[in-house]
């Protein structure tokens, strides 16, 4: 048995799809008033999500592929598909979630040296 579990690797997973989801947000929001642009977002749970039901959770997690999505349909006359005011509101929900993962993730490493005898 592993002392890294499926579950732990899927906390460091979804921390690193958070993290690309942040830059995807970030570089939408910088770029709001680039006429044409447009939008990107980064899909990782779902990916993480199939990998947790496979046979193999921990292999399927690792080789988990996010999918970077972009948007098309242009919600201001400039062709740029941004709402500024959403992504915004995106941004700072997948900061709070990757903040939950990070201390979800720190709490298991915790609980797993306390149960080694390593304080």
């Amino acid at each position: 048995m592993s002392l890294i579990d499926p579950t732990q690797l899927a906390l460091q997973r979804a921390m690193e799809g958070a993290g690309m989801r942040q830059e995807a947000l970030a570089s939408n929001i910088a770029n709001a008033n680039t006429p044409g642009y447009a939008r990107r977002d980064v899909d990782f749970h779902s990916a993480l999500a199939s990998a947790m039901s496979a046979a193999d959770p921990g292999a399927a997690v690792q080789g988990a592929a996010f999918r970077t999505t972009t948007s098309t349909a242009p919600v201001r006359a400039d062709g740029s598909t941004v709402d500024i005011d959403a992504e915004s509101a995106k941004l700072a929900a997948n900061g709070l979630e990757y903040e939950q993962l990070a201390t979800a993730a720190k709490t298991r490493l915790d609980i797993l040296k306390i149960a080694m005898g390593v304080q």
